[in-house]
Formats: structure tokens, C-alpha cells, sequence
């Protein structure tokens, strides 16, 4: 006895498919279309001009691949005839789109993440949401990338230039950058930065590396309470906590000048520092509790069986397997910190000016293009901090064996 297994056929290349392409076509070719004075013209032009890629890379071509690269030098080709360099790479894009949109369609791969026994209308929703969490994230992301190119202006503007625009390489410059490698003005507010943040991420991951142990055991009362306290910082308006700081680090402050007889450009370090490692402890608390829950309490009453006290049953014991959410914890908390701006401005003076706050007075008073430069070097700051919490949540989950690898 045999079963037969049915397939899903193939979608209509004429009814279904070059429909589609069309209408992708001609969103593109508006862009264009606007950008030339000719709206409806591109229109026109992008819809025949998918209609023909897609029906020759389909009936031609049966290897993705190949079909996408001829898909991208085509339409590149068509750019550069219309736009030049800029022309060539923005139609390459756009190649690769409509020809990957061409064999999705065509292939039936827009059903790949739908059971087989969804309907058009399952089919339709599934696809328009994910359609709507890339819009989502493009809106997410585009503010920011659009900082990088911007960052490498040879002009004093704010806006793409002309030259920008036509990927002239005249129109491109490193000199933001050199200001900022070479500029009093901004390597003392770095220096500050590299300062402040790691002290006070240091203070912010022991405390709240503590915090979080003696909240996650069941005997301490008022668990609940205590936690909200810890982590109000997350929740409150960031204003308000530098008002009360404001107050709170002027009387420190006072102590630590008159009693202790600090210097005051010390004693201002210390205040910031401090305000900081309190905006630090929640995110440690949080992350450090987060991976205790996996903790297998009875790795601690073995250790303790086996004669060893709690400090070394802690760094024998417990302190390797939490050490990914503890480092974590210390990675928002620098980041935390590093990017800090309100607190500065109530708690320090200009001798403790961070990065952040120079960047604020830059767009404020100066209107210096050198800020877009700073801008893109937080960006990739911040996108290896962001790799390295990644490596750390497999590693914890290997760890907590919640992955084979």
C-alpha cells in the first residue's frame, strides 16, 4: 500500500507572480520617478522593468543564484545609465529585491513558515505580519544608520551633499574624526568618559551582584519590596532622580571637601561616580537574578558539605556559572553610564564633563558635524558590547545545559 503525498502547485507565473513584481516595481520606481520629477513615469518604467526581470530570470534561469546577480548587474546598469555611480549601487539593491521577491513568489517559499494546511487569507496574514516587524525594525534602525555616512561629510553639514548623494569620492572626508582624535575639546571629555564608567561599573556589578544573591534566597523577607526599591531607578523619570541626586551628592560633597579635605574636582568625580553606580545596580540586579533562577542550589550545600566556607563556595562554586549574567549586568551598566547625560549635568561640574554631555553642548551651542563622528564610534561601541552579550547568553545556556552547543 502506498501514500501518495500531494504538493502544493506551483503559483501562476502570469496571474500571480509578475502581478506581484509589478506592484514591488512600481513602489521602487516612484522613488526614482520622485527623484527625477517623473513620478508617474517611474511608475510606469518599474512595473514593466519588474515585470520583465522576473519573467526572464523565472523562464531562463532556474538557478537563484545566477538569477539574482543577473537581476542585480541589470538593474544596476539601469541605474548607472540614469544616475551614475549612486545609480549603479542603489539599482543593485534593487535587483537583488525584485528577483528575490521573483523566485520567492514563483517557488512557493512564501509558504515555507505556514502549516500546510493554511488557508490564503493564514498565508496572507502571516506574510503581512512579518512584512510589518521588517517595517517596524527598518523605523527602528534608520535614524542610526543614517548617522554612519553622514559621519564621513567632507562638509560642515548635517545633510547629504550633492557629492554625498553621487558617491563622489571628493564628497567624503575623515576630518570629523581627526577633530575628534586631535580636539582638547572632545578627548577630555572621553577621557572623563573612561573614567567615570568603568568605576562605577565596578561599584554598580559588586553591589548588585550581591543584591541579587541575598534577594534570591526564599528566607529574606520582604524580597519583593526591597527588589522595587533596588530597581526603581529604572522606572523613574530619569529627571527626577537627578534632582534628588542633585541634593543628596551636594551634601556629600560638603563632607568630603570640608572633613575629608578633598580636592573639589575629586570629590565632583566621586559624586558622578556614585550617581552613576546607582543607575547601574538595577540592570546588574535584574540580569544576575535572571540567571539564578537556573542556579542549582544544591551544587552550594554540596560545596558546604565538603567543608568549604560561603566566600570560597562563592567563588568556586557559584560565581562561574552566574559569571554571564553578571557580565552582562556590567556591560548595560557601562553602557549605562558611558551615555548618561542628565545626572552629569545636576551632580558634576565642567570638570568632570562626559562625552555625552560634550556632544549635548555640541548640538546645542556649537553645532559641530564633529558629533556625527562621535555618534558612529558609540554605534560600534555599542554593537560589540552587543556581540559580546550575545556570546555570553549561549555560553549561559550551555552552561545551564539548555543547549547541546
Amino acid at each position: 500500500m502506498s501514500i501518495k503525498t500531494t504538493s502544493a502547485p506551483t503559483p501562476s507565473l502570469t496571474g500571480f507572480t509578475l502581478p506581484i513584481n509589478a506592484a514591488a516595481g512600481g513602489l521602487l520606481g516612484y522613488l526614482v520617478g520622485t527623484a527625477k520629477d517623473a513620478p508617474l513615469l517611474g511608475i510606469a518604467g518599474g512595473a514593466v522593468f519588474a515585470i520583465l526581470l522576473a519573467f526572464a530570470i523565472i523562464s531562463f534561469v532556474p538557478e537563484r543564484r545566477m538569477g539574482r546577480l543577473i537581476g542585480a548587474v541589470a538593474t544596476g546598469l539601469a541605474g548607472l545609465a540614469l544616475s551614475g555611480v549612486a545609480g549603479l549601487v542603489f539599482g543593485a539593491i534593487v535587483g537583488l529585491v525584485l528577483s528575490w521577491l521573483a523566485y520567492w513568489l514563483h517557488t512557493g517559499d512564501y509558504r515555507a513558515n505556514v502549516p500546510v494546511y493554511a488557508t490564503s487569507g493564514d498565508v496572507l496574514w502571516s506574510n503581512t505580519f512579518r512584512l510589518i516587524c521588517g517595517l517596524i525594525f527598518f523605523f527602528l534602525i534608520a535614524p542610526i544608520v543614517v548617522v554612519i555616512p553622514l559621519s564621513f561629510n567632507a562638509e560642515d553639514f548635517f545633510t547629504f551633499t550633492p557629492k554625498m548623494l553621487a558617491l563622489d569620492p571628493e564628497g567624503y572626508s575623515l576630518k570629523h574624526y581627526q577633530d575628534f582624535m586631535t580636539n582638547p575639546d572632545w578627548l577630555r571629555p572621553l577621557k572623563n568618559s573612561f573614567i567615570i564608567a568603568p568605576f562605577a561599573t565596578i561599584i554598580s556589578v559588586s553591589l548588585g551582584t550581591l543584591a541579587a544573591i541575598g534577594l534570591s534566597q526564599s528566607h529574606v523577607p520582604g524580597r519583593r519590596a526591597i527588589m522595587a526599591i533596588l530597581i526603581s531607578p529604572m522606572i523613574v523619570p530619569l529627571i527626577i532622580s537627578a534632582t534628588g541626586m542633585f541634593f543628596f551628592y551636594s551634601g556629600l560633597g560638603s563632607f568630603l571637601e570640608d572633613t575629608l579635605h578633598l580636592s573639589k574636582d575629586l570629590s565632583g568625580y566621586i559624586k558622578v561616580i556614585l550617581a552613576h553606580a546607582v543607575l547601574g545596580i538595577p540592570f546588574v540586579i535584574i540580569t544576575v537574578t535572571a540567571t539564578l533562577v537556573g542556579f542549582d542550589r544544591s551544587l552550594t550545600r554540596a560545596a558546604a558539605n565538603m567543608g568549604a566556607g560561603p566566600v570560597r563556595t562563592f567563588f568556586k562554586v557559584q560565581m562561574p556559572l552566574i559569571l554571564p549574567g553578571v557580565i552582562s549586568g556590567g556591560l548595560f551598566a557601562f553602557i549605562t553610564s558611558f551615555d548618561e547625560v542628565v545626572v552629569v549635568l545636576f551632580v558634576g561640574s565642567a570638570v568632570q564633563k562626559t562625552l555625552p554631555w560634550q556632544m549635548f553642548i555640541g548640538l546645542r551651542e556649537q553645532i559641530s558635524p564633529t558629533i556625527l563622528a562621535v555618534a558612529t564610534i558609540l554605534v560600534a561601541i555599542s554593537i560589540m558590547l552587543l556581540a559580546t552579550l550575545e556570546l555570553l547568553r549561549r555560553r549561559s545556556e550551555r552552561l545551564r545545559g539548555m543547549s547541546p552547543t
